[in-house]
């Protein structure tokens, strides 16, 4: 089985989050299930923080011109090999070489581009994949110039299509005046495109592909409801049929606090005599009062309202005043949530520290450090950082929305199962109750450090996820 895979962003090379992450292991987890019946390749752009670390370990394949409505545009083709799975970066520098992997004013024809470059290469490097997997929006005209434009051409016409929605609130929602000039597609196409008066690409990616897939099954059936679609509900629920969830996993070698050269001391379930130590440290490095009795409650995340933000703005004051517990938050978004958290870390001292940054390695020892993690979502399709905590030894605290409800099993104080702690409604105070739920717990040392072992022990890998995707790739 011939697979490639199309996204914009892929660990280890460049990435922004859980897109990246999983198109750093699904790969490699399919091509290990395959073995030698599995050919398996990725293709990314190429940006420049990609091309400054791995440009030496790469081979040049081909250099081409990609057509795009007036344009012909250049695109170098380089690979490397990594874990069994090849790897392609398309080289343009007009429209990769930014500071940032998206938020450009040219987003649309950046990907356009993108799209357009994935249907060229293929004859430049002899591979006709049987299962073409595109990854979100920016990845979503890739199947739509293939169902379009190369639909009838040899070597194009057995390519089946599966597009996966990761996060449904991006779309890929542009004007209809530059449906040509941008995006070359004729008004004859417009109507693959089209949605309430716009194009949408996530919508002509999920009308056209053969089948399509997100990353729970919880959220599979959310998306279908208007509350969680952002529009989308409608053709979501036509296209129903060939829609499937399967729930992400983590790269547990990557993820790995035996060995993880990212935290200073390590550890596994047998022993937590590192985790403390990680605990201490943390706890000096965001200025809070060291002591091993009081709770550290990580928060790692974008900071926007459906990430729950919101909630933890209105009782986040109550708690730093009224409960035993130190707060840890990193990463950066909407200006009014980081001026508030930069405040509260000055009014709470030695309670309360907020990094405002994007840092991999920092968010590692954040991981290893804190005692819970807090995800109250209004929506998530799946969620990593509750795994890659539970695989740290960090007890999640969770809302029941999508990939979160699929994962976390909540604590039962009567026999002891579970593997974090949840509550169901968008409710600032129920969340707050369910903490304190948590804390509660923690302040048994016993009961809390057999939870934290059930946490370590449940297998977040991608080993089942792969093993669905291979029968899904094998249904098309």
């Amino acid at each position: 089985m011939k697979i490639l895979y199309a996204a914009s962003e892929a660990l280890p090379f460049a990435s922004t989050g859980g897109l990246g992450d999983v198109l750093g292991s699904l790969p490699a987890a399919v091509k290990e299930r395959l073995g030698d019946d599995g050919d398996v390749r990725v293709v990314i752009p190429m940006y420049p923080v990609v091309k400054e670390k791995y440009i030496s370990e790469m081979t040049l394949e081909a250099e081409i011109e990609v057509p795009l409505s007036w344009r012909h545009q250049y695109c170098g083709i380089w690979s490397l090999e990594r874990l069994g799975v090849k790897f392609y970066f398309l080289d343009n520098e007009f429209y990769f070489k930014r500071d940032t992997l998206y938020g450009s004013y040219d987003d649309g024809e950046r990907f356009a581009f993108f799209g357009r470059a994935v249907m060229e290469i293929m004859p430049h490097i002899g591979f006709f994949p049987d299962i073409l997997h595109a990854n979100d929006w920016q990845s979503a005209a890739a199947v739509i110039y293939l169902k379009t434009k190369y639909a009838a051409i040899p070597g194009y016409d057995r390519i089946k299509t599966l597009y996966t929605i990761h996060n449904i609130e991006y779309q890929g929602i542009y004007d209809f005046s530059i449906l040509y000039d941008v995006f070359d597609m004729p008004e004859w196409d417009r109507s693959i495109v089209e949605y309430d008066g716009c194009i949408n690409l996530s919508k002509g990616a999920i009308t056209v592909s053969d089948r399509v897939s997100t990353v729970s099954e919880r959220y599979a059936e959310e998306i279908l409801t208007p509350y969680y679609s952002h529009g989308l509900s409608g053709i979501l629920s036509s296209c129903r049929g060939k829609l499937s969830g399967i729930v992400n996993g983590i790269d547990v070698s990557y993820y790995n606090p035996e060995n993880d050269p990212a935290i200073r001391y390590h550890y596994s379930a047998k022993s937590f005599a590192g985790k403390d130590k990680d605990k201490a440290l943390l706890q000096e490095m965001c200025s809070l009062t060291v002591d091993k009795n009081v709770p550290v409650i990580a928060m790692i995340s974008r900071l926007v309202a459906h990430k729950g933000f919101d909630l933890v703005c209105r009782v986040i004051e109550e708690m730093l005043c009224c409960d035993n517990v130190q707060f840890v938050l990193l990463g950066t978004g909407e200006p009014a949530y980081e001026n508030y958290f930069k405040y509260l870390s000055e009014r709470y001292k030695g309670k309360f520290s907020a990094m405002i940054e994007f840092n991999k390695d920092l968010s590692k020892q954040i991981y290893a450090g804190a005692d819970m993690f807090l995800m109250p979502s209004k929506s998530e399709p799946c969620g990593l950082s509750q795994m890659i905590a539970s695989r740290y030894g960090t007890v999640p605290i969770v809302r029941e929305t999508g990939g979160l409800a699929d994962t976390i099993v909540p604590y039962n104080k009567y026999d002891g199962s579970g593997n974090g702690f949840s509550f169901a409604n968008y409710n600032a105070h129920e969340m707050m109750g369910v903490i304190r739920q948590a804390l509660e717990l923690y302040s048994d040392r016993r009961a809390w450090r057999k939870l934290m072992r059930q946490v370590m022990s449940v297998d977040f890998s991608w080993q089942s996820s792969a093993e669905k995707y291979i029968d899904l790739y094998t249904s098309m």
